[in-house]
């Protein structure tokens, strides 16, 4: 039987042989940005680099256009998933540097190929788009694709800091709507029902609302719309926001608040107000010490300086990932620099060499979990013990 070591020479081997092809998939995107949910090329390019690798994959998958799926080894083995994103941001570009993390999954993929056949277990490749947006993961998770993984993984870019414990904030995406009676602004506004009102008061509702939430939610929104012209009292109105909090139960207790808000500012205004979700909903991210701890060594072994966790930061559609199955979300440094994301910065800093060299060194740290997780079942174990503890703290968090 082929050793650890020689099958992880061979998959060093392909992730050096393919690197350049995966550096140029990731340029490509970086140049070529296609926001969420309309990533059709960049779709196209994700599976025929894994097609190069000897890959079959599957697209449209779930029923989802810009989804791919693939699998090789044995489906009686264990199971590990590497996750791909690969949306920009519209006006920005790769400004949250998916064109680098969709390109890495893809080079390790690459170097697992030359030992699949070799290992019992199946590498599970799935391409999830619109993260940035209505996040596929979700509607994945829901559909089963996770269950039964004993880790789904990726990497996502990052600036100067580099860390394994990704944490995230579950959210709600919320659109609120009023309506009113519209009249001549001037000629007779007490005729009408100001809807814009209603809006207002809903945002100053909850600005009184923050000082009794804890410090760690977020809310923020914007009016999505405010009226036709200025002399026509508005008949509807409308405000977007994003609602979020560190656990899942008290995202849902905020929530309820916020929709009393909202009723209480139409009662107060005379008009009748609505809701919906206009995004799905985020969970938030399941740490897993034992995944983490792996994670750690590996970019410890390679050189790379690495940070304790930054805390819980943002929402991702990984969160609900995290409650199917064991799940991962390393943080790599792509630049040398402290640098915010999610602006045009961050989006050219994609393309430089030091980005590259991230690019290759992600590859192998998650290859190289991936090649654990199938080989060691004391690792396996600990992985999935601390997901079934995680996932029991969360259902009983208040």
């Amino acid at each position: 039987m082929v050793g650890v070591s020689e099958l992880w020479k061979e998959v060093e081997d392909e992730i050096e042989r393919f690197s350049k092809q995966a550096i140029e998939l990731s340029d490509w995107l970086a140049k070529n940005p296609e926001i969420s949910e309309q990533e059709f090329e960049a779709c196209r390019k994700h599976v025929a680099f894994l097609e190069s690798a000897g890959y079959t994959a599957e697209t449209p998958f779930m029923d989802i256009a810009t989804s791919f799926s693939s699998r090789r080894g044995d489906p009686a083995g264990p199971k590990v998933c590497l996750m791909f994103e690969y949306d920009a941001l519209p006006g920005i570009g790769h400004g949250c540097g998916h064109n680098v993390s969709g390109a890495m999954s893809g080079l390790a993929a690459a170097g697992l190929s030359r030992v699949m056949d070799r290992i019992k277990g199946e590498l599970v490749l799935v391409g999830t788009p619109a993260e940035e947006t209505n996040g596929s993961k979700v509607v994945l998770a829901e559909k089963g694709v996770f269950d039964g993984m004993d880790l789904a993984m990726m990497i996502h870019s990052s600036d100067i800091f580099t860390y394994a414990g990704y944490r995230s904030l579950a959210m709600d995406a919320i659109e609120f709507r009023f309506t009113g009676k519209p009249a001549h602004a001037a000629g007779e506004p007490w005729a009408g029902r100001n809807a814009l009102n209603g809006v207002q008061l809903l945002f100053h509702a909850i600005d009184m609302l923050r000082q009794h939430i804890i410090p760690e939610a977020r809310i923020h929104g914007i009016i999505s719309e405010g009226g036709l012209a200025p002399n026509i009292v508005p008949e509807h109105a409308g405000a977007r926001f994003y609602i979020r909090a560190p656990k899942r139960p008290i995202l849902d207790q905020i929530v309820s608040r916020i929709y009393d808000c909202a009723l209480g500012a139409a009662q107060a205004t005379e008009t009748e107000v609505t809701w919906r979700n206009f995004e799905y909903s985020f969970d938030d991210m399941l740490k897993n010490d034992a995944g983490e701890k792996f994670v750690e060594d590996v970019l410890k072994d390679l050189g790379v300086p690495i940070v304790p966790s930054l805390g819980t930061k943002g929402s991702s559609d990984v969160g609900n990932v995290s409650y199917r199955c064991p799940a991962l979300q390393p943080k790599l440094s792509i630049v040398n620099e402290e640098m915010a994301s999610h602006t045009h910065e961050f989006a050219e800093a994609t393309l430089t060499d030091s980005a590259h060299e991230a690019l290759v060194t992600g590859a192998r740290v998650m290859a190289r979990t991936a090649l654990a997780v199938f080989l060691d079942d004391d690792l396996r174990w600990r992985i999935r013990k601390d997901f079934e503890k995680e996932k029991q703290e969360a259902q009983h968090y208040h």
